[in-house]
């Protein structure tokens, strides 16, 4: 929400016409088109064509892609958090072997491979809501 300060401002900038001039080579003034300058303004002012929406979140950034989940993904994922894990058990349980760190930190990394493949594909399909594209049909299993 624009602060008070902002909306003055731009009340100030509205309440003022303008009027757009061109100057060609030889420094006659030219008339402008006044569909250009209504094209030019709603440009500006950040409205746009109703043939092309843009996609944008509800903050009014634009939709970050999101790809699709897979599962080699994960798995590249889960190669990089496994260590870690094992160090965050290192250092929080110093009493235990190596061995029992080891074998706490494999069973972690096992249930966080298919939360973090749920997770992809939460957001996945909440990408594709957003966009208003139609999520892709999985294939049909033959028996």
């Amino acid at each position: 929400m624009p602060t008070r300060k902002q909306r003055r401002r731009r009340q100030k900038g509205l309440r003022h016409e303008y009027e757009y001039v061109y100057v060609d080579e030889e420094g006659r003034e030219l008339e402008v088109d006044p569909d250009a300058v209504e094209e030019r303004s709603s440009r500006r002012n950040g409205k746009r064509d109703a043939k092309r929406p843009a996609q944008t979140s509800s903050k009014g950034k634009p939709v970050r892609p999101v790809a699709p989940p897979s599962w080699r993904r994960v798995g590249k994922r889960a190669l990089l958090f496994g260590p870690l894990i094992f160090v965050a058990f290192s250092v929080i349980d110093t009493g235990q072997s190596i061995a029992v760190r080891l074998a706490t930190a494999v069973v972690y990394t096992a249930f966080f491979v298919p939360l973090m493949y749920l997770m992809d594909r939460t957001m996945y399909r909440t990408y594709l809501r957003r966009t208003g594209q139609d999520s892709p049909q999985r294939p049909s299993r033959k028996r």
